[in-house]
């Protein structure tokens, strides 16, 4: 006895949900891999930024340490000008870091002895700079870029994630589909995969790639 011809929709109902199948479990293996890269993305970034606030750190310190010893050979001198010994004195000025040399020269040029409102020592002058300090606050403001790379990464690793998610309600659609009798049931499941695979695809359309091996 010849088996009964299955109905003309049966067979598209069918197309759809391969395509949905295939086109989910591909989608799945591509936002898998892009959230492992992210993933590597976001770790190679954070090594960067533990390192620039590492030097920053040493930056940091070195500047403080030379602040300190302007400080001190500064009030030595001081001390040796008001006692009247000029020898000390220009012995610890011949010590001066050359780059507290400008901001002394520009302070000694304001007559701060006599002129009532002068600077009161170089270190309020505009000339005084620390280049260990201005290093540092540049590789401050460097980590704070990486570490906002760092966040990027993470956000877009957590995306394709989602996607995945995506994906996967998709195939249980698809999935469950070929289980219901219900003709109209069955072509509303289809019809919700197929919208949530299309959002999915359009999404993960806009996100970012990651292929640097």
């Amino acid at each position: 006895m010849a088996e009964p011809a299955e109905p003309a929709g049966r067979d598209w109902q069918e197309v759809v949900v391969t395509v949905l199948l295939v086109v989910a479990a591909l989608g799945t293996s591509w936002s898998s891999y892009q959230a492992t890269r992210w993933n590597g993305e976001q770790a190679a970034a954070a090594s960067r930024t533990s390192a620039i606030r590492i030097e920053a750190a040493r930056a940091q310190g070195l500047g403080q340490a030379e602040s300190q010893v302007d400080v001190a050979t500064f009030i030595a001198w001081a001390d040796a000008r008001q006692r009247g010994e000029r020898e000390v004195a220009a012995f610890y000025e011949d010590r001066f870091r050359p780059e507290f040399r400008p901001a002394f020269k520009a302070w000694l040029a304001t007559d701060p002895l006599t002129v009532q409102g002068a600077p009161p020592t170089p270190f309020a002058m505009d000339e005084y700079r620390v280049a260990a300090q201005e290093k540092a606050a540049a590789l401050d403001a460097e980590s704070e870029r990486s570490a906002a790379e760092v966040r990027r990464d993470i956000q877009r690793a957590s995306n394709y994630v989602l996607s995945v998610v995506l994906y996967a309600v998709v195939l249980f659609f698809a999935g469950i589909g070929t289980r219901i009798r219900s003709r109209r049931l069955r072509w509303l499941l289809c019809g919700v995969g197929c919208v949530t695979l299309l959002s999915a695809i359009a999404w993960v359309a806009t996100m970012p790639v990651s292929l640097d091996v």
